[in-house]
């Protein structure tokens, strides 16, 4: 139900401010922008749809592997005494916890190839435990949150975007990136725990969240201590090396498990296929909803009367200028993609707005596409307190990247 007043606001109020801009203001190019815009969305949503088929196929074929050869019940066992105080509503053991654990960790080593098709499963596995097939339980929630919350390890794209861009220092926004993406999903967890009257003062979240803090701080003094392209190095080989390990690893264990690994693949991959198709229609929808929103020219307005307020009010307005990514990263990837890239290009990588810039892309995730994708694999159509919880995350997100910010640059 949320989603869908969240889907007629776009439409709403930018056909109110195309209006405005054209009765008051005689934009006659806005309303031809927006037809432009979501004839392009809807395109942009089946190519994103048939270029996940190719994932999705391979993922959920290594996924079947891995489900036969027993090693995704084996990681569930694992991780089940963590798993079931943070998801409660999963049994012990569930293959779901396996799914969940392998999506989080490719996210954490910003594999998003890899991690959307171990999403789609996770979600699919969990759907088999809804009694109410149309709503979304509490454990797709906290899964949901964890994903649009963004933590990521290892933000190998934005480096790679700095350096193009020809940064004096590329990696001098990773530590920040790092710092920002982890509160935000620290946050995320206690709220949605909130939410859900999940107990997070025990034993075993204690030392979780506790033990991950301390694995943070390592990660951030061993890559201190790293050059910087020595840094992008390590970053890129240690996602692909972990990656090739997992496919070759599971492929391993199912010929010891002597199964026939090539229609195991085979089973699980048009699994992928038949995923990718249905979650066409949900793309479409928000996807033509956000461009129409960016077209109208609601998004510049919406800064510009943020800027204005806070220099009105005698308060340091550089850090909105960098805002336009913030606020574009929950609606789209690769629209926040763009803001990262022009803020770079208009006030130099190296600016305060520039570096901004790149901890609010790497801070939070796409939250709406995130929703879209997920849950329109499987059919939900009440969301239920999934949007306030990513939406408060990416909050989190987005406030500790400014203040890191001024604490790194400003």
């Amino acid at each position: 139900m949320v989603l869908n007043y969240i889907w007629i606001a776009f439409f709403v109020i930018a056909f109110a401010v195309a209006l405005v801009k054209l009765i008051f203001f005689g934009d006659v190019s806005v309303f031809p922008a927006m037809m432009d815009s979501t004839f392009d969305q809807s395109k942009s949503a089946f190519e994103i749809s048939i270029g996940l088929t190719g994932m999705l196929a391979l993922w959920l074929g290594v996924m079947k592997i891995g489900e036969k050869a027993g090693l995704v019940n084996a990681l569930a066992r694992i991780l089940s005494p963590v798993f079931t105080k943070l998801f409660p509503d999963i049994p012990k053991n569930h293959p779901a916890t396996g799914a969940i654990f392998m999506n989080i960790a490719a996210n954490m080593l910003g594999l998003d190839n890899a991690a959307t098709p171990l999403g789609l499963k996770a979600m699919e596995q969990m759907q088999t435990l809804n009694t109410k097939p149309d709503t979304a339980t509490n454990p797709m929630i906290m899964f949901l949150v964890l994903n649009t919350s963004g933590l990521t390890l290892i933000p190998v794209s934005i480096l790679s975007y700095r350096a193009q861009q020809h940064a004096a220092q590329p990696t001098d926004v990773f530590i920040p990136i790092l710092l920002a993406t982890a509160v935000a999903t620290i946050t995320g967890i206690i709220i949605t725990s909130i939410y859900q009257r999940i107990n997070l003062f025990n034993k075993t979240m204690v030392l979780t969240l506790g033990g991950f803090c301390l694995f943070l701080a390592g990660i951030v003094y061993g890559f201190s201590l790293l050059a910087p392209a020595m840094m992008e190095t390590v970053s890129t080989s240690v996602a692909a090396i972990i990656l090739m390990s997992i496919i070759v690893g599971f492929i391993l264990a199912g010929m010891r498990k002597k199964i026939n690994v090539y229609d195991a693949f085979i089973e699980g991959a048009k699994e992928g296929f038949t995923t990718a198709v249905r979650i066409i229609p949900y793309l479409v929808a928000f996807l033509v909803a956000i461009g129409i929103f960016r077209a109208s020219g609601t998004m510049d307005a919406l800064i510009a009367g943020i800027k204005w307020c806070f220099v009105s009010l005698g308060i340091d307005a550089a850090w909105v200028d960098a805002l336009p990514t913030a606020l574009m990263k929950p609606l789209s990837g690769s629209g926040a993609r763009g803001m990262m890239l022009d803020a770079m290009t208009h006030f130099g990588p190296d600016s305060f707005v520039g570096r901004l810039s790149c901890l609010f892309q790497g801070s939070t995730d796409t939250t709406f596409y995130i929703l879209a994708v997920y849950f329109g694999s499987v059919n939900i159509r009440y969301t239920r307190h999934a949007v306030a919880c990513g939406l408060l995350a990416d909050l989190a997100g987005v406030i500790a990247a400014i203040l890191i910010g001024y604490m790194f640059f400003g």
